[in-house]
């Protein structure tokens, strides 16, 4: 039985689709069946993987829709590396899925089969907390948080946390938190330092021991429509999300 990962936070800009990209192909190339479902209206994994964001079925037809996620994957580069892209139109749906009843469940039900087809699948989140992320954790079995390093993560990560409380009370009570993952961290400022202690002394072990670095190779592989594993495999931004994805392997 394949699990199921939510890559989410609600503030923009904190690596998340690099944190769900990066992790597929690490999963991929390890020769596990992996499935990367874009959410995220932006379409920026659908592209970051060379697809393109006018391409249907999409992960906006799984939601709104009646198509099912394993009817809208289709390969995606690496062996083993599957997506469902994301589409524009996903941006309509935080209007329309309040309106269509049990709309918190549809991806849930939407995912079918995946879970024996795939061993990991990495839902990567849009930037808020509303119906389509909502759906995210609803379907998800555990959530990895990407956080920046710096001082509003903190204040950003207790509201996080909080949602879960709630998802997991009202809709999903198996949903787990795998953990809050340091991004985009310069280990030379006192700041990353800083901010690094106070999120590990605040959430004691709900904070990977892995920290992803800021690097050039990190935000220029979207550009080449491939994974930064793929792009530069030996820059220190590759060697540390191997390292997350073997750090999440050993937490089961």
């Amino acid at each position: 039985m394949g699990t199921v990962y939510a890559v989410a936070n609600q503030k923009g800009g904190v690596g998340k689709t690099t944190t769900a990209v990066s992790l597929a192909s690490c999963a991929a190339a390890e020769g596990h069946q992996t499935l990367l479902v874009d959410l995220d209206p932006q379409c920026n994994a659908t592209t970051a993987l060379g697809a393109s964001s006018d391409t249907h079925p999409s992960s906006y037809d799984c939601l709104t829709g009646e198509t099912s996620v394993a009817a809208a994957a289709r390969p995606a580069g690496p062996d083993n590396l599957w997506l469902v892209p994301a589409s524009r139109d996903l941006a309509g749906a935080a209007v329309e899925l309040p309106r269509i009843d049990g709309s918190e469940t549809r991806l849930r039900e939407r995912l079918g089969p995946v879970r024996e087809r795939f061993e990991t699948t990495l839902l990567d989140c849009p930037p808020s907390l509303g119906p389509v992320t909502v759906n995210a954790l609803v379907a998800a079995d555990s959530v990895i948080v990407p956080v920046q390093a710096e001082y509003l993560a903190l204040e950003g990560l207790v509201q996080f946390l909080d949602t879960l409380k709630l998802i997991r009370r009202e809709l999903n009570p198996g949903l787990e938190l795998a953990g809050a993952v340091i991004t985009m961290h310069d280990e030379r400022t006192r700041l990353a330092q800083d901010v690094e202690r106070e999120l590990r002394d605040h959430f004691p072990g709900r904070v990977f021991e892995t920290v992803i670095p800021r690097s050039i190779r990190v935000a220029e592989a979207p550009s080449y429509g491939e994974p930064v594993t793929d792009h530069d495999p030996s820059s220190p931004g590759s060697v540390a999300y191997k390292a997350l994805a073997e750090e999440l392997v050993s937490l089961g």
